[in-house]
C-alpha cells in the first residue's frame, strides 16, 4: 500500500498553519462523517484517514517528527537514540535517512521493531472520535456567579457548570463529550468557547472593574459623602475635602470574581468627576465672585 500523506489527505500545504490545518480538517468531517455517510465504505476509509492526519498534524511534537521520519514517525525516539549511540560509538551514521552503512531508515525500523516498517499502513487502530466545538453567549452579569447551563450539541443534551469568572474567548474541554469512534476507539471530546457581552456600565480589565462617577464641585471642595455602585450592589464613599477631578479611589475586593478561585476577587476603580455647576443664580454668582476676590487678598 502506497504511503499517505497527511498533508494531501487534509488537502493542505506543508507550510500550513495551526488555524489552517483545523479549518481543513472540519470542513471534511462535516463532509465524509459517518452519520451523514451510512453503508458508505469510502466516506468510511477517508475519515478514518483525516480522524489520523489531524491528530498527528495538530500536534506540534507530532508534527515535527512526521515531516521529518514520515510514516515511521512514531519510532523516531528509537531512531535517534540508535543514531547518538552510534555516533558515540564512531559508527558511520552521516545523518539523514540514509546514513547506516548498507541500507537506509527503513531497515533501521524493520531492525529495530521487528517485521516490515509497514509502509503506508495507519497506525491507529482504535482511532479517536470526532471533536465537537459549540460556542456559548452569555451577558457579563451571567458569569459573574457559577451557574449551569443545559446545551443540546450534536442532539445531545449536555448539562454544564459554569464557573465564575469565565472570560471572554475563554474555551473548556470537556473529555468524552465529542463523537463516537466508528472502531472502538475513545470518544471524541468537546471544546466549548464562551463569548461574552458587556452591557453593564463597568469597563472590565482582567479581573478588575473600572467606574466613573460624577461628584459636585461642593463636595469636591468641602468633602462629604456619597454612594456608588457595585456589580453586585452599592457602597459608601467618604470624599476628602479639595478632591481633585480625576482623583481615582479603590474599593479592594469589590471587582470581578478570579477564575476558578472562589472567594477571590478584583478589585473596583471608581474615578471621580467634578461636575462644574451650571444655570448658576446671580446670588450664587456674586458668591463666586466675593470667593474669588478672597483668594486673590
Amino acid at each position: 500500500m502506497a504511503f499517505i500523506d497527511y498533508y494531501k489527505v487534509l488537502g493542505i500545504e506543508k507550510s500550513a498553519t495551526e488555524a489552517e490545518i483545523k479549518k481543513a480538517y472540519r470542513k471534511l468531517a462535516r463532509t465524509h462523517h459517518p452519520d451523514l455517510n451510512p453503508d458508505d465504505k469510502e466516506s468510511e476509509i477517508k475519515f478514518k484517514e483525516m480522524n489520523e492526519a489531524n491528530e498527528v498534524l495538530s500536534h506540534a511534537e507530532n508534527r515535527k517528527k512526521y515531516d521529518q521520519y514520515g510514516e515511521n514517525w512514531k519510532h523516531s525516539e528509537g531512531f535517534e537514540k540508535s543514531k547518538q549511540q552510534r555516533q558515540s560509538n564512531g559508527g558511520d551514521y552521516q545523518g539523514g535517512f540514509g546514513g547506516f552503512s548498507g541500507g537506509d531508515y527503513s531497515d533501521f525500523f524493520e531492525t529495530m521493531f521487528g517485521g516490515r516498517s509497514d509502509r503506508g499502513r495507519t497506525s491507529n487502530k482504535h482511532l479517536k472520535g470526532e471533536d465537537f466545538h459549540a460556542e456559548l453567549h452569555l451577558d457579563l452579569m451571567e458569569v459573574y456567579t457559577t451557574n449551569k447551563r443545559e446545551l443540546t450539541i450534536k442532539g445531545k443534551n449536555i448539562r454544564l457548570t459554569i464557573p465564575a469568572g469565565v472570560e471572554n474567548g475563554q474555551q473548556i474541554k470537556i473529555n468524552g463529550l465529542g463523537g463516537e469512534s466508528i472502531n472502538g476507539g475513545p470518544k471524541g471530546d468537546l471544546y466549548i468557547t464562551f463569548t461574552i457581552k458587556n452591557t453593564t456600565k463597568f469597563k472590565l480589565e482582567k479581573n478588575n472593574l473600572y467606574s466613573t462617577v460624577d461628584i459636585d464641585l461642593y463636595s469636591a471642595i468641602l468633602g462629604g459623602e456619597i454612594t456608588v455602585d457595585t456589580f453586585d450592589g452599592k457602597a459608601k464613599l467618604k470624599i476628602i475635602p479639595g478632591t481633585q477631578n480625576g482623583t481615582k479611589v479603590k474599593l479592594k475586593g469589590k471587582g470581578f470574581p478570579i477564575y476558578k478561585k472562589e472567594g477571590f476577587f478584583g478589585d473596583l476603580y471608581i474615578t471621580y468627576q467634578v461636575m462644574i455647576p451650571i444655570n448658576i443664580s446671580e446670588k450664587e454668582k456674586e458668591l463666586f465672585v466675593e470667593l474669588e476676590k478672597m483668594k486673590k487678598k
